[in-house]
């Protein structure tokens, strides 16, 4: 069940949130060191902002390996379910002329989704 979390990707993705998760710490302790020695309010809005971003970060990429456990693996191959293209409607009960040019689009449209042989090109 764990086993797709420990792809090298996700790895390196593990890895990377830990040390930044760690640094907002070091950031936040950084502000407070700043705000202590005179710095203002703003030094002391960061000193309590840096740990609430690591949180947030880490509660957002928890939430990704959530979805990612929960994700079905077959949902990766290209299936029914995916429309691609869907042909259009020829409009006939207006103008005539435009539903000649559609029917024109359309053939337009037919030709090009024609998978091509060698002889054509």
């Amino acid at each position: 069940m764990y086993r797709r979390l420990l792809s090298p990707g996700w790895l390196f993705m593990h890895l990377v949130v830990v040390a930044l998760f760690v640094m907002t710490f070091f950031l936040g302790y950084w502000q407070l060191t700043k705000a202590e020695a005179g710095g203002g309010a703003v030094n002391w809005s960061y000193a309590l902002q840096w740990p609430l971003y690591g949180f947030m970060g880490l509660g957002f990429y928890l939430k990704m390996c959530k979805d990612e456990l929960a994700r079905d693996p077959a949902d990766d191959e290209p299936g029914a379910s995916l429309v691609l293209y869907q042909r259009p409607r020829i409009d006939t009960t207006g103008d005539p002329e435009l539903a000649a040019y559609n029917a024109y689009l359309a053939e337009l449209n037919e030709k090009a989704l024609r998978p091509r042989s060698d002889s054509d090109r």
